[in-house]
């Protein structure tokens, strides 16, 4: 059976991170996919880290085109001609600038869906300033909260996923419409979104300050990763009234196992005090038993795994969810779809692949 994307045609001038992952998708999906990359040395990541891009462009073909001369505009105009999907990551206005804006691409190809994937958005007062994924979780507001650095590219990922679900709710469009649309995708308003149920939550506790505001968000009891003496760790999230009471009693929390300190609004003053305890108890004990321990209790705990545990991990190799490429173990697309199907690795340069005409 053929994926859930088969047929589709996806153009993709993108490069770095946002836009090739979110291309990917498309392809783990069913979609074909062709890379457009500049001469000559094509996406930057290519040299900067062959590992990502290995990661992020596999399922694609690659063809060399310089947008600079015409009969590198021509065939890019012939191939969105032909294409369901264009996806771009330029600065804005660069595109429009070479005559392949949405506009003029929508002349040739009404049915045409066209994703730009930008920092800050097509227009406004930084549009035009450059950035990272650093940059828009900063002025998204989630930097201010969670203080230091993810080591995932959070508002990048962020940009990618939603312009994964903007593509494919503007393909499901167009099958009443008829029509392509043109998608303006700010990455940073991808992250701006997901900061909704805190600003939700902060509004409903009053906490107006960004102290209090890190205190709601960060600060919970029995709400963390604790070290333990054989210096791995596992995380614990006992947040509910029912798993709080059955953590007291596996670990021994006294003096707060009592009726007390039942409820999270009666512990939630006392989560330093707290965290402290579980933490002194984790560091007397290994993490494997103490981990049964709290798993047998029905206790929320998982271990704290490094990138490179987790292919072993038992529940991702039961259930399939990483598989071995060129660049190492990867995880596949996470949701399972009829017809999807194991992608090929990333393209060579030029490698070639859709052809108008």
């Amino acid at each position: 059976m053929p994926g859930p994307l088969h047929g589709i045609r996806v153009l993709d001038f993108s490069e770095l991170l946002p836009g090739p992952f979110l291309t990917t998708c498309l392809a783990e999906l069913g979609a074909t996919v062709l890379k457009v990359e500049r001469p000559p040395a094509g996406d930057p990541v290519r040299r900067m880290s062959p590992g990502v891009f290995g990661a992020v462009n596999r399922g694609k073909d690659s063809l060399l085109l310089d947008l600079k001369q015409p009969e590198g505009r021509d065939q890019a105009r012939a191939l969105a001609a032909e294409s369901d999907v264009l996806v771009e990551s330029f600065r804005p206005g660069v595109m429009a600038r070479l005559g392949l804006g949405h506009a003029e691409l929508a002349e040739v190809n009404p049915r045409l869906i066209y994703a730009s994937l930008s920092g800050y958005g097509q227009d406004g007062p930084y549009a035009a300033v450059p950035g990272h994924d650093l940059n828009y979780l900063s002025v998204a507001g989630l930097k201010s909260l969670s203080g230091g650095h993810a080591g995932v590219p959070v508002a990048d990922l962020c940009g990618s996923v939603y312009g994964l679900a903007g593509v494919l709710a503007a393909l499901i469009q167009r099958g009443v419409t008829g029509r392509g649309q043109y998608l303006d995708i700010a990455i940073t308003e991808c992250a701006l979104h997901w900061l909704n149920p805190r600003l939700g939550r902060f509004s409903g506790a009053g906490a107006e300050t960004l102290e209090a505001q890190r205190r709601l968000s960060l600060a919970r009891p029995a709400y963390g990763a604790f070290s333990c003496r054989d210096g791995r760790s596992i995380s614990i999230a006992a947040l509910e009234d029912h798993f709080w009471a059955r953590l007291t009693s596996a670990m021994e929390l006294a003096p707060f196992d009592t009726p007390e300190h039942a409820r999270m609004a009666q512990r939630a003053p006392l989560t330093e005090e707290i965290n402290a305890l579980i933490a002194a108890r984790c560091a007397e004990e290994e993490s494997e038993p103490l981990l049964a321990r709290l798993l047998a209790a029905d206790i929320p705990a998982a271990p704290v795994l490094a990138p490179g545990e987790v292919a072993g991990f038992p529940q991702h190799v039961a259930r399939g969810a990483m598989e071995g490429t060129a660049s190492g173990p990867l995880a596949r697309f996470p949701v399972r779809l009829e017809g999807m199907a194991p992608l090929k690795e990333a393209p060579a340069l030029g490698s070639g692949g859709l052809q108008a005409g």
